[in-house]
């Protein structure tokens, strides 16, 4: 199969492919797990119910027959600093078929630290889990009934590179994909920058060899988070978190291209960049012709002795997909009505976009400081794959985040 029809026939295929019609939206909240019913044709969510895992949940997948849900967790502090925990995780669910209802499934994998991303390769035969300190990639075998299996033993050490944030099969399920982010320079403190890179492995049998790396600029300015493919073409969109920017490399045969064929700003005013002002994930919408990214940002400075909002860009942009070259070109940006959206998806039939907020917001209201809850605000996608708002759900995040965020199709 060539990589153009295996693309068509495969990517995204776990978040994608329905059978019943009916979608459902889960949501982390710490170690819970919520569901919600998904709505798309009048754009709102209704809660169900929730569950539990031993820490706090770091990502959520769902397995291609979308009959089992896989989720890691870790007690480590997010980032290179803070709490180092001792309780990370990978557990299984069964996702009922009618409700979207999860129960435990087997007996969870112990992990070596903490996890940032989950996955399982296109056939759900392997979950492969990413770490970010120290950067690392494990794959587990998925037992044929669902649960989690033994870690495959690698014939040699993994080049994860520094600060690993994803980790995902190519379409055609014959490579892995390793998102290496990098860090920037610490000012003052004679700390260089960490490059960021992609490893490309290729992957047969759980087994990853063979591996090669992109690193534009040596990696330098390369400060890349996550991935999406592109459901016909070749095409892979990054979204750059350190530099605020949204990159197309071309995917065929067994390489990437080398350099981006294209790279575009993010942010609106990409001269004026607040503190804690970040890129974030990106989605590519399921007719292909457009593909989403997002700005996140938490920037706070002092007022009236108090630590408030500080400026800064959140909101989502819509690229337009030049379909004969793949090149993206910005037609909008909204604002996501909220702080720092970590995470944002797109429902199975393209019509409706959720955003999830990580954290309230202490916020200016004159002379008054008021706090903005975090939230889940929810957008209609038009015909012309622009946005418009239509609601937000506040969500009571605690001292907990509101991590991730994703829906699937039952």
């Amino acid at each position: 199969m060539s990589l153009l029809a295996a693309t068509a026939a495969l990517s995204g295929c776990a978040w994608t492919q329905t059978r019943s019609g009916k979608v459902v939206l889960y949501a982390s909240v710490g170690p819970e797990l919520t569901l919600y019913d998904v709505d798309a044709e009048n754009a709102t969510l209704t809660k169900r119910g929730s569950v539990r895992v031993q820490a706090n949940i770091q990502y959520v997948w769902p397995d291609v027959t979308r009959r089992y849900l896989y989720v890691t967790s870790s007690d480590s502090a997010a980032g290179i600093g803070g709490v180092v925990g001792k309780n990370h995780h990978a557990s299984a669910f069964r996702i009922d078929p009618a409700t979207g209802a999860l129960t435990p499934h087997g007996t969870p994998a112990l992990l070596p630290s903490r996890p940032i991303h989950n996955a399982t390769d296109r056939k759900s035969e392997y979950l492969l889990t990413a770490y970010n300190n120290p950067s690392a990639v494990t794959v587990h075998r998925i037992n044929r009934d669902g649960t989690i299996g033994a870690e495959v033993k690698q014939p040699a050490p993994i080049d994860a590179g520094i600060f690993a944030h994803q980790v995902l099969a190519t379409p055609d399920n014959r490579r892995v994909i390793i998102v290496a982010r990098g860090n920037d320079a610490v000012t003052g403190k004679g700390k260089p920058e960490d490059p960021g890179a992609l490893k490309i492995y290729q992957f047969k049998d759980g087994l990853l060899t063979n591996g090669v790396t992109v690193a534009p600029n040596g990696g330098l300015g390369f400060g890349v988070r996550h991935i999406d493919f592109h459901p016909s073409r070749p095409w892979v969109y990054v979204s750059n978190e350190r530099e605020n920017k949204m990159e197309l490399f071309r995917l065929e045969a067994d390489k990437l291209s080398p350099t981006p064929l294209f790279v575009k700003d993010l942010l609106a005013e990409p001269k004026n960049v607040r503190p804690r002002q970040l890129g974030g994930t990106v989605h590519v919408h399921p007719n292909g012709r457009y593909v989403y990214g997002i700005n996140r940002c938490d920037n706070r400075v002092s007022f009236e002795g108090k630590q408030v909002y500080g400026g800064g860009e959140n909101n989502l942009v819509v690229f337009a997909i030049d379909q004969a070259t793949g090149e993206p070109t910005a037609i909008q940006r909204i604002d996501t009505q909220g702080y720092h959206p970590r995470t944002f998806h797109i429902d199975p039939g393209g019509r409706m976009l959720v955003a999830a907020h990580i954290m309230a917001m202490p916020v200016r209201d004159g002379s008054n400081v008021v706090t903005a809850p975090a939230n889940m605000s929810v957008f209609r996608i038009g015909g012309d794959g622009k946005l418009s708002y239509r609601r937000k759900y506040d969500v009571d995040v605690g001292k907990a985040f509101q991590w991730w965020m994703g829906m699937v199709p039952l």
